[in-house]
């Protein structure tokens, strides 16, 4: 069975950092684009950072220089590392899959185009 599921979250202060990590099981995650999303009380689920199977990111603007996306195909895993925390940041963080044939072909910020989701984990940045 295919699933997704993130891990790494938690309270943090302004300014600190995060590692969120996502595994995935019940498929090759080599085949797939992958993307973080969040979600914040009362607003709609956001694309904050894709990475294409050959690597290539796509980041939201309002977390450029400070996320990072990352992927490692021999663990099935990719992980999301977050500096510079702001309590903006705070919300659900969810990690998703989406089959790919083109591994060339650059990852989208558009929840429609994933296909399989995790459960998600919660961050706050807080003082």
């Amino acid at each position: 069975q295919l699933q997704l599921v993130e891990s790494g979250g938690g309270l943090e202060q302004p300014g600190g950092s995060l590692r969120l990590s996502c595994a995935a099981s019940g498929f090759t995650l080599d085949r797939y684009a992958i993307g973080w999303f969040r979600q914040a009380p009362g607003k709609e689920r956001e694309g904050v950072s894709c990475i294409s199977r050959a690597g290539g990111r796509t980041n939201a603007d309002s977390v450029k220089g400070r996320f990072t996306i990352s992927r490692e195909n021999a663990k099935n895993m990719v992980y999301l590392q977050m500096n510079s925390l702001k309590p903006e940041d705070t919300a659900v963080y969810y990690c998703a899959a989406v089959a790919t044939s083109n591994m060339f072909r650059q990852c989208v910020l558009s929840r429609d185009q994933y296909e399989y989701w995790g459960q998600g984990t919660q961050v706050t940045v807080s003082s």
